[in-house]
C-alpha cells in the first residue's frame, strides 16, 4: 500500500503525479493507476445537506461515525480519519470499540464500501484523538496522551490483528482549556505538534473578570506553541526543550504548501466583553474581535499569545488587557510578535488546514487554503456564526486575496444549534476534497464538474457590527412561583439572558453547549435550583465547574445591575421547573 506524507505538496511533481491531478505528492508508488483515479461524475441531492461553490457537489461518504477529527488520505484514495470522545464532549458516552477508522471507495460511487476501525479501544480506557498523519507505511494518530503509529502492511487498509501500536511521544499535556494535538509530518520525518494553552489568557485564575496575566507566563514552556519530534524515532517523551514556535493559543491547522512553507491557524483568545467590558463599551465592535489567524510557521518564531490578540479593524496586533492593554490601543511588546499573513471573523474557530494544487479544481482554487471553520460559542450577544469551510487564495506564502466562503450549510439554518460542525479537511490524489463533521460523524466528498476557467465564487462574511440575537418568547411554568418572582420579572429576566453572555455557554435554547450545563434540566450540577441558589450562583460564578472545562466568571462576565441579576435569576429558575 502506498502511504503519502501529511499534506506536503511538492512543487516538482512528476508528469504522471501531474496527470492524475493530486493534491498531495507522493512518497511511494501508488497500487492504483492514476487513469483509474477518478472523482464521481454524480453527487447527493442537496449535496448531502450543505451548499458549495458554484461547479463544485458532494456525496455524503460515511455518516454516523461519531465526533470524526481530523482525517488524511493515502495514495491509494484510502481514507484515515481519528475519533474523539474527551471531556470536550461532556455528556457523550465513550464508545467501547476503536476510535481510528480506514474508510474505502471501491466502486468510485462517491461513497465508502468498507468502513473499519482498529487501534485501541474504549474499553480498554481510550478517549481518541484529534491528530492523524501517514508516514512511510505508517498510519500516526494521537491517543489520549501519546502520539502512536501502526504498521501497515502491504496491500492492506488497516494493521494486523491485535497489532500493538509503537509509541512515538508520551506524556503529552491533556490538563486545561485545549488537551488536543494535531500533528503533521514532512517528507523528511520531521513531526510537528500542537500543544494548545491550558488557559484562555494565562492568568492565574483562568477565564475569570480582572485578573492580570502571569509574568512570565510559565505555561509557555509547555503548552501554547509547536513542537518537533522525529516520526522515525520511538519512545520519545514530551518536554519544553523540543519547542519549536510559541505563541501559538491553539493551532489546530497544522500544513506545508507547495513550497513547503510551514503554515497553521490559531484560535484567538475568548472573553473580551465578558472579562474586561469597561474596557471595550462598543459591545457589537467587540463582538468581533479579536480575528482567527493564519500564520506562517518559522523555528524560534512568537506569535503573541497571551500578551496580544490581533485587531482585525486596525490589522494589527495589540496588547492584551491582563497584560496592561487598555481596549485595544496600547500595542507594546505586540511590535515585537510575528502578525498572521491572513485573518478572519472573531471566535469562528479554525481547526484545519489544507493547501491544494488539483488538477481537478479551477485554476483559481489552485495553491491557496481550504480553512475549516468549528464555528463560534463566544459571540454573544451577537449571533454564533462561522459553520463553514473557506478558500483563502495564496501566492508566495502570503495572501493573494479576500477569502471566500467555500462550503456553507452546516448549521440548518440554526447556529444556536448547529446539525454538522465541519470539523477538518482532506485532499484526495484523485483531486477531491474530503470535509469531516465532527457532531453527527459525516464525512463529504467534494467534486467539480463546472468550466476549468471558473473564478472564485462564494461571498466572504466581513467583519462588520454584529447584531444581538433575537430573543425568544419566555418560558412559561407550572411551578409555583417563589415569594418575588413574577411574569414581568421572568420576561424581564428573558430578555437580559438573550443581550447577555449567558448565551455563549449556555445557547439561546438554555439547553447546553460543549462550555456548559443544560439550563432547562431539573439536575442541578451546582445548589438545589431554589432561586437563592440560583442568584448566588450568577452573582458569585463557578470556579471549578463539576463537568465543564472552563469556569463560570462572576454575573456570567456580564456587567449586570441588581435588578438584571434578579431577572435573570427568574427567568433560569421558571425553565428549569416547567
Amino acid at each position: 500500500m502506498g502511504i503519502q506524507v501529511r499534506r506536503i505538496i511538492l512543487s516538482a511533481a512528476s508528469t504522471a503525479a501531474v496527470a492524475a491531478a493530486i493534491f498531495v505528492a507522493s512518497c511511494t508508488t501508488s497500487m492504483e493507476s492514476p487513469s483509474t483515479m477518478t472523482p464521481a461524475a454524480t453527487c447527493d441531492p442537496g449535496n448531502g445537506g450543505i451548499t458549495l461553490s458554484p461547479g463544485f457537489c458532494a456525496t455524503v461518504f460515511a455518516d454516523n461515525l461519531g465526533h470524526v477529527r481530523h482525517a488524511i488520505v493515502s495514495d491509494d484514495g484510502t481514507l484515515y480519519v481519528n475519533i474523539w470522545s474527551g471531556r470536550y464532549y461532556a455528556g457523550s458516552p465513550v464508545p467501547k470499540d476503536s476510535f481510528l477508522v480506514a474508510l474505502k471507495d471501491g466502486d468510485k460511487d462517491g461513497k465508502a464500501e468498507t468502513i473499519t476501525k482498529f487501534g485501541v479501544t474504549g474499553a480498554q480506557g481510550a478517549v481518541g484523538g484529534s491528530g492523524i498523519a501517514l508516514y512511510k507505511n505508517y498510519v500516526y494518530a494521537e491517543a489520549n496522551d501519546q502520539i502512536v503509529r501502526y504498521t501497515i502492511p502491504a496491500g492492506q487498509l488497516t494493521p494486523a490483528a491485535g497489532a500493538v501500536p509503537e509509541v512515538i511521544i508520551s506524556g503529552l499535556p491533556t490538563t486545561g482549556d485545549h488537551n488536543m494535538h494535531p500533528f503533521v509530518i514532512d517528507k523528511s520525518g520531521n513531526l510537528f505538534m500542537d500543544s494548545g494553552s491550558a488557559s484562555n489568557s494565562c492568568q492565574p485564575q483562568n477565564r475569570k473578570a480582572d485578573i492580570m496575566g502571569a509574568v512570565p507566563c510559565v505555561e509557555l514552556e509547555t503548552r501554547g506553541g509547536i513542537w518537533k519530534y522525529d516520526a522515525n524515532k520511538l519512545n520519545q517523551v514530551f518536554s519544553p526543550k523540543e519547542r519549536y514556535a510559541s505563541g501559538l493559543r491553539n493551532a489546530e491547522g497544522l500544513a506545508f504548501d507547495s513550497s513547503g512553507r510551514f503554515f497553521a491557524t490559531m484560535h484567538g483568545r475568548d472573553q473580551l466583553i465578558q472579562n474586561w467590558g469597561k474596557l471595550y463599551p462598543d459591545v457589537n465592535h467587540t463582538v468581533e474581535l479579536p480575528s482567527e489567524e493564519l500564520m506562517e510557521i518559522k523555528a524560534g518564531a512568537k506569535y503573541g499569545w497571551p500578551e496580544c490578540y490581533y485587531d482585525g479593524f486596525q490589522k494589527k496586533l495589540v496588547l492584551a488587557p491582563e497584560y496592561g492593554g487598555d481596549g485595544g490601543k496600547a500595542v507594546g511588546i505586540c511590535a515585537q510578535m510575528t502578525a498572521p499573513v491572513a485573518a478572519y471573523p472573531a471566535h469562528w474557530a479554525p481547526n484545519d488546514l489544507e493547501f491544494s494544487t488539483s488538477k481537478t479544481f479551477p485554476t483559481a482554487y489552485q495553491d491557496g487554503a481550504f480553512i475549516t471553520f468549528h464555528g463560534s460559542w463566544n459571540r454573544s450577544p451577537g449571533p454564533q456564526d462561522g459553520f463553514n469551510v473557506a478558500y483563502q487564495p495564496m501566492k508566495n506564502g502570503k495572501a493573494s486575496g479576500e477569502y471566500i466562503v467555500f462550503a456553507d450549510g452546516f448549521t440548518g439554518g440554526n447556529n444556536a444549534k448547529p446539525v454538522y460542525r465541519p470539523m477538518a479537511v482532506a485532499a484526495s490524489p484523485d483531486g477531491s476534497l474530503y470535509i469531516t463533521d465532527d457532531n453527527k460523524g459525516r464525512i463529504w466528498r467534494v467534486t467539480y464538474t463546472g468550466p476549468m476557467n471558473a473564478s472564485l465564487a462564494g461571498a466572504p462574511k466581513p467583519m462588520s457590527s454584529a447584531m444581538p440575537a433575537p430573543a425568544t418568547p419566555a418560558t412559561s411554568t407550572t411551578a409555583a412561583m417563589p415569594a418575588g418572582v413574577t411574569a414581568a420579572l421572568i420576561a424581564n429576566g428573558n430578555t437580559v439572558y438573550h443581550g447577555s453572555s449567558c448565551i455563549a455557554c449556555h445557547g439561546p435554547d438554555a439547553k447546553g453547549t460543549a462550555v456548559g450545563p443544560d439550563l432547562t434540566d431539573a439536575t442541578w450540577l451546582t445548589g438545589d435550583g431554589s432561586i437563592g441558589a440560583i442568584t448566588k450562583i450568577v452573582s458569585e460564578g463557578v470556579d471549578e465547574p463539576k463537568q465543564f472545562r472552563s469556569p463560570m466568571p462572576a454575573l456570567g462576565g456580564a456587567n449586570l445591575s441588581d435588578d438584571d441579576l434578579k431577572a435573570v435569576s427568574a427567568y433560569v429558575w421558571s425553565i428549569s421547573h416547567k
